[in-house]
């Protein structure tokens, strides 16, 4: 469930991109942050090894308009892929509002996919966080001439009929699309209850 700050009269919304290493998570963030207004956002925070674009997060406030007088600050995180970062992916998903899975498209990377999905029902579970609807699933590097078609990736990794979108992160396709179904799906449990005094 979003923060909301009623003293500053903001709503804090956390919105985590998962998925396996090199999928698209990285370049996801730094398109988002790349195509917004600089009054509008925070800095990009990066940390990189050799193997992995990311070893922590990329963590990036954006202001998105109002919400009820409420101004919406997100906070978008990506989690590291690999294997071994199992501790840091779990503390990164606490307190998480909305997830964007970010599969990598390509066959030899299915298996990678369906593992990392694995890890994330494990890590909502450990988290015990109750996201409802609030998931978005992003089929990237679409452009790739080994990606499988869509109807198969979303047989393998979509039987709950998330959202999805085709992308091409590196190039911004379909970035903000994701960003902007993630972020109403998250925002809808603040906005039920308004609905239904209405």
């Amino acid at each position: 469930m979003p923060f909301v700050n009623y003293a500053a009269k903001e709503i804090n919304l956390k919105l985590v991109y998962y998925g396996p290493g090199l999928s698209g998570k990285t370049e996801n963030a730094k398109w988002i942050h790349l195509r917004t207004e600089p009054s509008r956002r925070g800095a990009l925070l990066q940390l990189n090894t050799d193997s992995e674009r990311t070893l922590f997060f990329d963590f990036m406030p954006l202001t998105l308009g109002t919400i009820g007088g409420f101004r919406l600050r997100v906070h978008v995180y990506t989690v590291p892929g690999q294997i071994h970062y199992a501790a840091t992916r779990k503390l990164v998903m606490r307190s998480a509002d909305g997830v964007v899975f970010v599969a990598d498209s390509q066959a030899d990377r299915m298996d990678a996919n369906c593992e990392s999905l694995d890890n994330l029902r494990r890590d909502v579970a450990e988290n015990r966080l109750e996201l409802g609807d609030a998931y978005v699933m992003q089929y990237n590097k679409r452009d790739t001439p080994a990606a499988l078609p869509l109807a198969e990736l979303r047989s393998a990794l979509n039987p709950a009929g998330w959202p999805e979108f085709e992308t091409v992160a590196i190039r911004g396709e379909g970035v903000f699309d994701t960003l902007r179904a993630v972020t109403r799906r998250a925002i809808e449990p603040l906005q039920a209850p308004r609905a239904a005094g209405q």
